[in-house]
């Protein structure tokens, strides 16, 4: 199942409000001004702040802040 267009013209960034683009065959939400990204688990766009990777490490493979905290 994809993400709804009609639910990606609603959803903002929690942080900064700026808009979010598709990454990775839908698996999270890129918030650019932030350089960060939304995991997508389950079709479920998880919108926390807390659980928003950093760019660079989505883009080395990290999928959470577990992964991302983990060396």
């Amino acid at each position: 199942m994809s993400i709804h267009p009609d639910l990606l013209t609603i959803l903002a960034c929690p942080k900064c409000k700026g808009e979010l683009t598709v990454v990775d065959a839908e698996a999270g939400l890129f918030c650019p001004p932030c350089a960060v990204v939304y995991p997508v688990r389950d079709d479920i766009p998880i919108m926390l702040v807390e659980e928003a990777v950093a760019k660079a490490d989505w883009d080395a493979g990290k999928r959470s802040v577990k992964d991302s905290a983990a060396k």
